[in-house]
């Protein structure tokens, strides 16, 4: 926090940062603090420290334009000394009130519960998820004036956090900056007043697992062997089906031998191989998203909620196909006989969205003997065959959808020869 000089000529002065807001205290000062929103907005605090719980805490004196120096001065003197006489200065006015919290203390679970969840629920593709997170990573200050919680107090519950829940950096990071998201889009609706942790440092993310996980070329071809023995299976079951079937004059099932493929599992693993595509948005993935004429495949994010399918976003990543992707597809579509706006990968259950494919996943990798390899590595695997076989990485980085390259930097190291070859033009 910036330590100034409060004075009439710095104060007229000030300007805004419009990334974000700051705070500044008095150089000399005791409790007198001054935010600066992005918007421009001056507010004055007093940080003073309860008798209760022995907390740090914010209280508020008002809009700085009302105030002036001296006179914010004096508000903090008045009310630190009435601290210290036992009294509750506090009480007489309403800490991080709002337009919309009536006469109540805009408390974190409120402004969650009440309007930043069911925003982000709303808008964004995990918003039910993020939104259950910081509920439940953030509880003990569930009931807190959300002006009243501190950096110091997050630092403590990271420490106390990661200690008794024995997590990486990398999610308390996740946890740090959801929270923060969440009260930066409370400040710019005029909800809550201040962010109150705009100066939060990230965690070292030294601990984190920097390994990718990508098959070998036995992990592969036992993949695929196991591929086709559950194929094989699944055809030898059906045609014990239909002998049943015809003993009790019923109607026969379609012979799988005629078809390219027993059923979903395989071509969609091949898809995910070649493309890099995630899950959730191969369940939603529609005939109409495959181009066979140019030999693209438009990927959009992973979906929500289907009618005819409705995304979160505009974005799409249009990955070109090589042959065995095209062949898997039209051998595919034929089997189907489905096209438009249907499902690629309807579920065989409902006909709907796809939700898992868990058991089937679970039951090849045990088959082939493949361990800790998770249906999102695929998405890695394609990323670093790439690069292993010569792609640049901004090509990469745009095949996978990444908006910065430092995303896919992580597959820098696969790629040696890249660095070989650079040193090499020196001589």
């Amino acid at each position: 926090m910036p330590q100034v000089r409060f004075t009439k000529d710095w104060f007229q002065k000030i300007k805004p940062d419009p990334s974000k807001g700051v705070w500044y205290a008095e150089l000399g000062g005791k409790g007198l603090k001054l935010y600066v929103g992005a918007s421009g907005t001056k507010t004055w605090y007093i940080n003073y420290r309860r008798p209760s719980d022995k907390k740090m805490a914010y209280h508020k004196i008002g809009d700085a334009d009302l105030y002036s120096v001296p006179q914010a001065r004096e508000a903090t003197i008045e009310f630190l000394a009435a601290v210290n006489r036992g009294e509750t200065p506090w009480e007489k006015q309403v800490v991080g009130s709002s337009p919309y919290s009536g006469t109540e203390p805009m408390t974190l679970e409120k402004f969650l519960n009440n309007f930043y969840g069911p925003w982000v629920i709303e808008n964004r593709r995990v918003g039910q998820k993020t939104l259950g997170m910081i509920l439940n990573a953030f509880a003990e200050f569930m009931q807190r004036p959300v002006v009243e919680i501190t950096l110091l107090e997050l630092d403590k519950w990271r420490a106390k956090y990661r200690r008794e829940n024995n997590v990486k950096a990398v999610t308390i990071n996740r946890y740090m900056t959801m929270l923060k998201a969440a009260f930066s889009w409370g400040v710019k609706r005029e909800l809550i007043e201040i962010n109150p942790i705009t100066q939060f440092e990230r965690l070292s993310e030294d601990d984190s697992d920097l390994k990718i996980r990508y098959l070998s070329l036995e992990e592969r071809e036992r993949l695929f062997a196991a591929l086709d023995e559950r194929e094989k299976r699944i055809r030898a079951e059906r045609d014990s089906h239909n002998v049943w079937l015809a003993e009790r004059g019923e109607p026969l099932l379609p012979d799988l031998k005629k078809c390219a493929f027993a059923d979903y599992l395989k071509p969609m693993i091949i898809v995910s191989l070649h493309t890099g595509i995630r899950q959730g948005s191969l369940f939603g993935l529609l005939w109409s998203d495959i181009n066979f004429q140019e030999g693209m495949l438009d990927i959009r994010p992973a979906i929500v909620k289907i009618t005819k399918v409705t995304s979160t976003s505009n974005k799409i990543i249009h990955i070109p196909m090589n042959p065995l992707l095209t062949k898997t597809l039209l051998a595919w579509k034929e089997q189907t006989g489905r096209d438009g706006d249907e499902l690629v990968f309807p579920s065989p259950k409902t006909g709907g969205v796809m939700d898992n494919c868990k058991k089937a996943w679970a039951g090849v990798l045990k088959a082939a003997d493949i361990k800790k390899f998770r249906w999102h590595d695929m998405r890695h695997d394609f990323a670093s065959q790439l690069v292993i076989k010569g792609a640049d990485l901004n090509t990469v980085r745009e095949l996978l959808g990444h908006s910065d390259l430092k995303m896919t930097l992580r597959y820098a190291h696969l790629a040696p020869q890249v660095k070989r070859a650079a040193v090499e033009m020196l001589g």
